[in-house]
């Protein structure tokens, strides 16, 4: 099996990797407004909370579907699968938290 990995494979996958984390600040600014809560309460049930922590990154995952679809409709397919990747890497921590534990 011949696997072929690129530069463009990998500038997605960090960018997976790193968008959602980057996109966090927006997410609890939304959920503040929604909630008719605090930022800083959202950030403190982030830290403390597991099930707070999955769910608000499952958010933060909304990010890379910009990403997704603007690579996407240019034909940079590497990019995409670079940032399809990343995202698998999420998926087991949120399996853990929301399953298991």
């Amino acid at each position: 099996m011949n696997i072929n990995i690129s530069k463009e494979n990998i500038i997605g996958f960090f960018v997976g990797l790193v968008s959602p984390i980057v996109f966090l600040p927006v997410v609890f600014l939304f959920l503040s407004f929604v909630q008719d809560t605090s930022v800083y309460y959202l950030w403190e049930q982030f830290k403390i909370s597991d099930v707070h922590r999955s769910k608000d990154l499952s958010l933060g995952l909304i990010s890379n579907l910009i990403w997704f679809y603007m690579y996407l409709n240019t034909d940079k397919y590497p990019y995409v699968r670079g940032i399809l990747l990343s995202m698998f890497f999420y998926v087991p921590y949120m399996i853990y938290v929301n399953l298991i534990q």
